[in-house]
């Protein structure tokens, strides 16, 4: 006997599929989104660009204002309990944010997340909750928005009111629900009348500290001086650490950790002497592929960095596996997927990498450490231990003026940069640096 064959997916479909696999295997599994969405598009046919585009787009969302989309679905949950069976809580989420935070039509919206729920085996008994909460969300719009939800997981924002203070707290949570603003580091004339006027030309806006930031949505390649290596996109925060560090014709400099290699491309664009260590054979592959676009040449060793010994160097900069939690606008999964298990887990490796770069250093050189994380755990606090147990290094204070930035922007010395600094220029990435010096 033959089975019927299934009728074809309606348009669109394709794509929620793909969000909402990615949004469960995120929380299932506590991958990034990046990964997710590899794993889930290789159970998938191939998406056109479009289509891959908006399945991120309603992720992301997802994601980034997760707080209030559960808060309405669970306020119209008759148990008030998430729905656990197959698909059905990603497809309500992915569902939800469409309807209150995108572009898309309420019906399109409601009506792909319940045939992706009819869709899956495990799931299909509850395509008529699906469906009547979705609706009812679309119906309430306006009370849902008009509410005042905390996007911020409590875990986090408990750590960073006390960290940071309450109006960072809320200036975090402010910024957080809105996508991160593009940046360009110029590698080649970088004196400030030709930034300026290649951000004229471009029309963005010069931050003053140097970097370009764009004001609308712009395809990069396209931008001129992209396929001459004028600049790389790099977060206005981002391009401070190696800035921290005395680079020049003559020097040798280690970069540790320096795939992708924005840092690297900076210290290049020196005339340094750089070489960049990298433990993945695919990120080092990236990196130089950056380099050979930009111009710049370094030698790229893929290696582990404790078992990197080459020793001497006038320079070593270590931007230390983290967290990443100063980048939650651009990766708002990571909030619901750290744990202060994962911080302490990190700070550790860190804390054997900053040993291990020390011994690389010459007397009289420099090391700089640095994370994007706003965590002290992986910041201040190794700085702090470092310094205990290395009575031959000392910390040199960042001098805020040299770097053109706000003086907040350092504590005790330290570089900290929170997500609500320059916050009137649309805020910038959390980032960490501290520079020693190892006594001559």
């Amino acid at each position: 006997m033959k089975h019927p064959k299934r009728a074809p997916s309606p348009p669109g479909f394709a794509a929620r599929k793909l969000a909402a696999e990615a949004f469960r295997r995120v929380l299932s599994e506590r991958r990034t989104l990046d990964d997710a969405f590899d794993l889930a598009a290789q159970k998938m046919p191939p998406l056109a660009p479009e289509d891959q585009g908006l399945a991120r787009a309603i992720a992301v969302v997802a994601f980034r204002r997760l707080g209030t989309i559960r808060a309405a679905i669970h306020a119209r949950l008759s148990n008030e309990s998430m729905p656990g069976d197959g698909i059905a809580e990603a497809a309500l989420v992915i569902g939800a944010a469409q309807v209150l935070f995108l572009d898309a039509a309420d019906h399109a919206a409601v009506d792909l997340s319940v045939e992706l729920v009819k869709q899956d085996t495990g799931a299909r008994h509850l395509a008529k909750l699906v469906n009547a909460v979705l609706r009812r969300i679309a119906r309430e719009k306006a009370e849902i928005l008009a509410g005042n939800c905390p996007e911020i997981p409590e875990f986090f924002a408990e750590r960073w009111t006390r960290f940071y203070g309450v109006e960072a707290l809320q200036a975090i949570s402010s910024l957080h629900q809105s996508p991160a603003p593009i940046d360009l580091t110029i590698l080649q004339g970088t004196n400030p009348a030709e930034i300026s006027a290649y951000a004229a030309a471009i029309e963005a806006i010069c931050l003053p500290s140097g970097s370009v930031r764009l004001t609308k949505p712009t395809a990069i390649p396209a931008l001129p001086g992209f396929d001459d290596g004028v600049f790389q996109v790099q977060d206005v925060a981002a391009a401070l650490p190696a800035r921290l560090m005395t680079a020049e014709p003559g020097k040798r400099i280690l970069d540790l950790c320096a795939a992708p290699g924005g840092k690297t491309a900076q210290l290049a664009a020196t005339g340094a002497e750089v070489v960049a260590v990298e433990r993945s054979a695919a990120r080092a592959k990236r990196l130089n592929e950056n380099l050979a676009r930009l111009k710049l040449k370094a030698e790229v060793v893929i290696a582990d960095v404790i078992a990197y010994t080459q020793n001497g160097f006038d320079a070593v900069l270590l931007d230390a596996p983290c967290s990443a939690t100063g980048t939650l606008r651009r990766h708002p999964e990571l909030l619901h997927t750290k744990t202060l298990s994962d911080i302490l887990q990190l700070a550790n490796q860190q804390e054997k990498l900053f040993a291990h770069a020390a011994t690389l250093v010459r007397p009289g050189g420099e090391l700089v450490y640095a994370t994007c994380s706003l965590e002290p755990e992986e910041g201040e606090r190794q700085i702090e231990r470092f310094l205990a147990q290395y009575p031959d290094f000392e910390l040199i204070a960042v001098d805020p003026a040299s770097l053109r930035i706000p003086a907040e922007c350092v504590e005790a010395g330290m570089l900290r940069i929170l997500p609500g600094h320059f916050r009137e220029l649309g805020g910038a990435d959390g980032f960490f640096a501290a520079r020693l010096r190892k006594h001559a």
